[in-house]
């Protein structure tokens, strides 16, 4: 059956009006449905610069072009290009920008990577292809009802800290004269205290199931070939490290040889021998960009795994397969999605259950094992508040061994805790 051809509604202008004293235009057309568009010829860029004004209503239209007319013509005296740069390019530079910060130092690798992914969420809702000069700060007000449309799980805190990196980068074009306003304005979003970076990790069964479970991963029948054992041995005693030394993701990737400082061997409050080893974060891997030297249980596996490798040198990379190139992301990902399978733990993405629990797993044994507070801080390399609101996940053993405390009071008026 032939198809009819579409008539077209015709795109002549009609019910045409003057503004700034005939230097701007806005008019109908059938095409538009009878919307009052706007047009002006911007001298600077020799081009016509138009807009729908969404309204039908005609004193509503002439109010909108008045002010559009007037901030356009601001923009060419100050200088700024109405025909400028889209959204895509504008992040192209911003992230090329950025890039200067973790050659400097000033950043870390995994923050541009984090970054390079929140504007890529931003892109996904505004389009790449708009330019600046169409934005306006009210534009993203109701970014993060457009975020949870998007990714219905996205936390609150994840999208303000989206929307302070879009502001950083707005204020980068606006300091470059390639957009009108300093920063977007966003609808307040409200958070508890309760919600704000709590992860969640493993149950010491989990943990327990988890350990049992690589035993098999890595054993010779489940897996016969020799490179896949190499790297399946690698990620157990990634998991054993990250754990005991509650390192974060991109300082335990990022360590080489050269920052193990010393292994000791101490006999523990159970008379059971644990190897410590004190090791170094350096600052350009360390996320609060700051050195630190921090000494953990655990050092028995970083001598199984300079054992097993044959690219020791100070400058080679711990977990690499030939100590210079690091794991992808893409095998990092498959192991631990292996692992989660295997110990049974179905919902673990919907838990949140990522490389980073490790980290929650370990600095919650240490508070369960009694560890002040204020030394854990300082191992840890966070702060003692962070760890309390982030890390610390209050057991229901824990409240009961706080609920049974108790104490006495001498004749001395002293108190003695039993």
């Amino acid at each position: 059956m032939a198809r009819t051809p579409r008539k077209s509604k015709g795109n002549i202008k009609h019910s045409i009006h003057y503004v700034m004293d005939g230097t701007a235009q806005i008019f109908k057309v059938p095409q538009s449905g009878d919307v009052y568009q706007f047009r002006m010829y911007i001298r600077t860029d020799k081009k016509h610069y138009r807009v729908s004004l969404k309204t039908r209503d005609l004193e509503s239209a002439l109010a909108k072009a008045r002010d559009k007319a007037l901030e356009l013509s601001t923009f060419v005296r100050n200088g700024i290009k109405v025909f400028g740069m889209t959204i895509d390019e504008l992040v192209a530079e911003y992230i090329e920008y950025r890039h200067i910060d973790v050659v400097n130092g000033d950043i870390v690798k995994g923050r541009l990577v984090t970054i390079k992914s929140q504007l890529k969420n931003m892109t996904n809702i505004i389009g790449g292809d708009i330019r600046l000069a169409e934005l306006d700060r009210d534009c993203l007000f109701d970014y993060q009802q457009k975020r949870k449309l998007q990714s219905p799980s996205v936390a609150d805190v994840t999208i303000r800290n989206e929307q302070a990196t879009i502001n950083a980068m707005i204020q980068y074009a606006y300091r470059k004269g390639n957009i009108h306003f300093e920063k977007f304005n966003f609808k307040k979003i409200r958070i508890r205290k309760d919600d704000i970076g709590v992860r969640d990790t493993f149950t010491l069964e989990e943990y327990d199931r988890l350990i049992l479970a690589m035993r098999s991963y890595v054993a010779k029948k489940n897996c016969p070939d020799d490179a896949e054992r190499f790297e399946r041995l690698m990620i157990r005693d990634y998991v054993l490290i990250s754990s005991n030394t509650y390192l974060r993701v991109g300082e335990a990737r990022q360590l080489t040889w050269g920052d193990i400082d010393k292994f000791e061997t101490h006999i523990d409050e159970n008379e059971r021998q644990v190897i410590l080893v004190t090791l170094t974060v350096r600052a350009e891997t360390s996320k609060v960009r700051a050195t630190r030297k921090t000494t953990a249980r655990g050092g028995e596996y970083f001598i199984r795994l300079k054992k097993r490798s044959k690219h020791t040198e100070p400058n080679h990379l711990l977990f690499s397969l030939d100590g210079v190139v690091a794991l992808t992301a893409r095998k990092w990902q498959k192991h631990w999605d292996n692992l989660m399978n295997d110990i049974g733990i179905d919902n673990y993405k919907e838990r949140k259950l990522t490389w980073y629990s490790l980290r929650h797993f370990g600095i919650s044994m240490r508070v369960m094992a009694g560890v002040n507070l204020i030394d854990l801080s300082k191992l840890a390399g966070t702060s003692v508040s962070h760890i309390e609101n982030t890390y610390l996940k209050y057991s229901e053993e824990q409240s009961r061994t706080a609920a049974l405390k108790n104490f006495r009071i001498n004749t001395d008026g002293t108190l003695l805790e039993l």
